[in-house]
C-alpha cells in the first residue's frame, strides 16, 4: 500500500477594493485625530467633538495629560 504525498495549492492573492482602502486610510485618519488631537484644531468651536476624541484617548489607553 502507497501513499500518495499531496502538495498543498498555493493560496490564491486576497484582491482588495479600492473602497476598502480608502475606508482604511480614513480610519487611520480618524484614529490620528483621536490620538493625537489635543485641542489646538477643535478647541475654538467644535468642543463637543474634542471632548469626545479626549475621552476616546482615554479608552485606548492613550496618555493625554
Amino acid at each position: 500500500m502507497d501513499t500518495a504525498v499531496i502538495a498543498p495549492a498555493a493560496p490564491a492573492p486576497v484582491r482588495v477594493p479600492a473602497l476598502g482602502w480608502a475606508a482604511a486610510f480614513g480610519a487611520v485618519v480618524l484614529m490620528y485625530l483621536c490620538f493625537n488631537e489635543n485641542g489646538v484644531l477643535l478647541a475654538q468651536s467644535w468642543e463637543v467633538l474634542h471632548e469626545f476624541f479626549h475621552d476616546g484617548r482615554h479608552v485606548f489607553g492613550v496618555p493625554c495629560h
